[in-house]
């Protein structure tokens, strides 16, 4: 087991105590971890006003953030980690990397392209279950493509935890379920 070089991607609440925090938990198991932050600075008290913050700045912008953030880093093999937002975030750049190690994804997913392939790449995704985000056709729709295209996928179901159920600034906190989440990842990560 060796450490991992993870870039880890905050959610559209920006970077906030919890990521910092997250950061620090994986660091203390061994990791090195990179904490982008995409936003420039900007934190949100509510999802609508990060998301509408999200949507101003763009996708494609967002993306190119997030690509310049882990592009010093990207020749080790990048373990690419997100919450939320920053899942999806991590996804785009985990398959487009055929250097990545891994994928971990905390409350959230992204849509694949049809041809998008990848060998064999470890992904473990964290969700509440419901989750208001993700709902259960669309994590079954993704599942099947994620093994389509190559992934060798693990999904943890947590459920009546809230969405971002890992931040413990957030009324979506559940300990419980965030334990079990940490538990899990550093297990995925000494995996890789």
């Amino acid at each position: 087991m060796g450490y991992m070089n993870i870039v880890l991607f905050h959610s559209t609440y920006g970077l906030r105590p919890a990521v910092h925090a997250a950061a620090d938990r994986l660091r203390a198991a061994g990791h090195q971890v990179q904490v982008p932050d995409l936003f420039e600075g900007r934190t949100f008290e509510t999802v609508e006003e990060g998301m509408a913050h999200r949507d101003e700045i763009g996708r494609d912008e967002l993306l190119k953030r997030a690509v310049l953030a882990s592009a010093p880093h990207s020749d080790q093999g990048l373990v690419y980690a997100g919450f939320s937002f920053g899942g999806s975030v991590a996804q785009h750049l985990a398959l487009a990397d055929e250097k990545a190690r891994g994928l971990l994804l905390l409350h959230g997913t992204a849509d694949l392209d049809e041809d998008t392939a990848v060998d064999e790449l470890p992904v473990q995704l964290h969700i509440a279950d419901p989750d208001p985000f993700e709902t259960h056709d669309w994590l079954t729709a993704w599942y099947l493509r994620m093994q389509r295209a190559g992934a060798d996928v693990e999904v943890h179901r947590y459920p009546g935890a809230g969405h971002l159920f890992t931040d413990p600034d957030l009324d979506d906190y559940d300990a419980e379920a965030a334990e079990q989440t940490w538990k899990a990842a550093i297990g995925f990560l000494d995996s890789l």
